[in-house]
């Protein structure tokens, strides 16, 4: 299996090849089905679905976002770009680039673009200008407007409503080429969150591993939305992230299932990646006193919330929850110069562990 296979385009690089085509028409009226857009990282051909000229100075184009070894909300979104031929008045701009229906707008201060601003990433506004300004015609200004009819209605499983972008989603991309979630897109989205909480003064943050997380904080816990930073399974790299913003003392609120693995020194927390939940718990649980017997049957036990049931029979379980919960932030102070607040908590968000500074509880 090749490369290829775990590679898709990014929609900066949709964006630009739809701008691209869109100027084309204008200047030639003939159909578009491709064209070959300079990239950061190489030259793509992207396919074209759809390219009208509406008059002398105007024309749009749509193509969408291929499949690409990623769960990616954007896959197989319709990405359209405008592009108007506007005598030019300023001598240093050649391209407006401006968003339409779909795209979002800033709301928070933090992000690569200012409040009040189309959430179109600076890379991909790059590439549009690098590639559609040799293209246009003496004493003339390119006004590009993207749209992404559907985004809107997919912001909403996205991250940027927390991160206060409005409307729709974001025009994204660093090189071009998106990859899988293991890569440096899916890291660079959650990193945000730090960004715009420091640039809104944000205090008293709490980091949670995912919607779960959230939902519990925000049932038990005295914050807003805006105080929570989801890590995904990049636990390691948020905190490491967090300690070069200075950011050094937070609260750590999850699912035992979850955070159960930093205390064993696992910081990306993907199954897939790694497991030792049963390991750690027995461990844990025979520090605190369980016999053989019962340890066995710990790591047999198929979930942490059975894991939990037992050792409730054997009167242990606040015992081996504060015993986990010290083991986290002593994993996560030989990495990081972190003052973790633990709480580990059930699926109905009751805590286990009761060696925690209660600040915020509701």
């Amino acid at each position: 299996m090749t490369n290829e296979n775990y590679t898709g385009v990014t929609t900066g690089t949709v964006a630009t090849a739809c701008s691209l085509a869109a100027l084309d028409a204008i200047l030639d009226s003939s159909d578009i089905a491709c064209v070959t857009v300079e990239t950061p990282k190489k030259t793509l051909d992207i396919i074209i679905d759809e390219c009208k000229r509406v008059s002398d100075v105007e024309a749009y184009a749509v193509a969408h976002k291929n499949p690409y070894n990623d769960p990616d909300v954007t896959v197989d979104l319709a990405i359209v770009s405008t592009v108007e031929l506007m005598d030019k008045t300023d001598e240093d701009v050649d391209v407006i680039i401006t968003g339409g229906e779909g795209v979002g707008k800033i709301t928070k201060p933090g992000l690569q673009i200012p409040v009040g601003d189309y959430a179109i990433n600076p890379v991909p506004r790059r590439m549009i200008v690098k590639n559609l300004a040799d293209r246009i015609p003496e004493g003339k200004v390119a006004k590009v407007t993207i749209s992404i009819p559907e985004g809107e209605k997919i912001a909403k499983k996205t991250m940027n409503p927390k991160l206060g972008i409005i409307g729709g989603i974001s025009v994204l991309g660093t090189t071009g080429i998106a990859r899988s979630m293991s890569s440096e897109a899916y890291k660079n989205s959650i990193v945000t969150q730090l960004d715009v909480a420091l640039a809104s003064n944000i205090e008293d943050l709490v980091f949670v591993p995912g919607n779960i997380g959230e939902k519990l904080a925000l049932k038990r816990l005295n914050v807003t939305k805006e105080q929570i930073v989801q890590t995904g399974n990049y636990v390691g790299f948020m905190f490491e992230e967090a300690e070069k913003r200075g950011i050094t003392k937070f609260t750590f609120f999850g699912h035992m299932g979850k955070l159960i693995k930093v205390a064993g020194g696992l910081f990306n927390t993907k199954h897939a990646v790694a497991d030792g939940r049963r390991e750690i718990m027995v461990a844990h649980a025979a520090l605190c006193g369980a016999g053989k017997e019962d340890l066995q049957r710990l790591f047999d036990s198929k979930t942490t919330d059975d894991m939990m049931d037992i050792l409730n029979e054997l009167n242990i379980s606040v015992e081996v929850s504060n015993s986990i919960a010290e083991a986290i932030k002593e994993r996560c102070k030989q990495r990081f110069d972190l003052d973790l607040n633990v709480f580990l908590v059930d699926m109905e968000g009751n805590y286990l562990n009761d060696n925690m500074e209660i600040r915020t509880e509701k």
